[in-house]
């Protein structure tokens, strides 16, 4: 018992100064597009530019027992999977940051710091708290609607892992398109519908999308020529000069603004498998380079990126598609070739070998 409980406190010293140091290093950007067949298709990127996040793609059974972390440790809500369900974790394989399950809801967890706010922790309600970073599991191992997971949401304590660490928000999604952004404030939760289709990290959704609205002036495809005299004509330099003043930076308010732009001027294709490839292109403009989030000198030496992994889930035919910063190869998991009443509960690298494969090729001298 001992034992356990000194490695329960170990990881959540662990979590709580990765949380701390990389405060200043996060960025998810999530989009979602539709296809010409309705397949709804949800994607997006997890930065983490401070440290490893050891990441792991966890499969969970139908009715696995779970009780949760808490700040005090392993002694918080208990509940049974009532779903399967497939995710992505970091640093431990219960804290999952994304993932869907057997009925096609998903779930994922965005960094949301300086502007969240949970309840204080209290021991005495042990038996109805969960930590933030074990809120996606929770939702996807019950839940099969959005509606279903408001109404539960009122019967639990959603606590930090750490009073040093940061806060999150959370996007969830069904397979009909609907999607909502969980924030909690003062400790209340709020729900905003998220018809755009968009998320990044902070602020708040609400001041995000009022955001979009100082950049009312761009436009998709050529900018048309002006005529500043009759001897001086002025023309855009290249294609996509409607978009000149779109922000480039990699903050949360601008890769938010360019996320909607891009996700709205972007073609439909017929069927679900060409939108999955079209998400892991628009999100290829979002990957983030180590260095451009440290002073000189002070980015990590093991990782080749800040953007450490990126997921696209085609939420009809049940598939969840990733790639890492360590090899840009698509990787899938067919959810319905899963037996979720059968499978244990597993969880394995995302790269077995980190390790970006090279196809030679053959040329032909004569």
């Amino acid at each position: 018992m001992e034992r356990r409980i000194f490695r329960i406190c170990a990881v959540l010293l662990a979590v709580s100064g990765a949380l701390r140091a990389s405060s200043d290093a996060d960025a998810c950007t999530g989009i979602s597009l539709v296809a010409g067949d309705g397949g709804h298709v949800l994607a997006r990127t997890c930065e983490w530019g401070g440290s490893d996040l050891e990441s792991r793609y966890v499969i969970v059974p139908r009715n696995d027992a779970m009780t949760s972390l808490t700040p005090s440790g392993r002694n918080g809500l208990k509940y049974v999977s009532q779903y399967g369900y497939v995710g992505i974790s970091v640093t431990q394989d219960t804290f999952v940051t994304e993932g869907v399950n057997e009925t096609g809801l998903s779930a994922g967890l965005f960094f949301f710091p300086g502007y969240g706010g949970y309840e204080e922790y209290d021991s005495s309600l042990d038996s109805s708290t969960i930590v933030d970073v074990e809120l996606v599991g929770w939702m996807l191992a019950r839940f099969s609607s959005i509606d279903d997971i408001v109404k539960a949401i009122k019967d639990i304590h959603i606590v930090a892992i750490s009073s040093q660490a940061g806060t999150a928000h959370w996007r969830i999604a069904e397979p009909s398109g609907r999607q909502v952004v969980l924030e909690i404030v003062g400790g209340v939760p709020h729900f905003y519908e998220n018809e755009l289709g968009v998320l990044t990290n902070s602020p708040g959704f609400e001041w995000q999308m009022t955001n979009l609205n100082n950049y009312v002036n761009l436009f998709p495809g050529k900018a048309s020529s002006m005529k500043l005299t009759d001897e001086v004509t002025l023309s855009q330099f290249g294609a996509g000069a409607g978009f000149l003043g779109i922000p480039g930076d990699v903050t949360p308010p601008s890769r938010f603004v360019r996320a909607a732009f891009y996700k709205a001027t972007a073609p439909q294709y017929a069927t679900s498998k060409e939108t999955v490839m079209e998400t892991f292109m628009i999100l290829n403009n979002f990957d983030i380079p180590i260095g451009i989030e440290h002073s000189k000198g002070e980015a990590p030496a093991d990782l080749p990126g800040a953007t450490q992994w990126t997921t696209s889930t085609d939420l009809g035919a049940m598939r969840f598609y990733y790639r890492t910063a360590w090899n840009s190869t698509l990787r899938c998991i067919d959810l319905r070739s899963i037996d979720f009443s059968k499978v244990t509960r597993q969880a394995h690298p995302l790269d077995p070998v980190r390790e970006q494969p090279v196809e030679m090729i053959r040329v032909r001298n004569r």
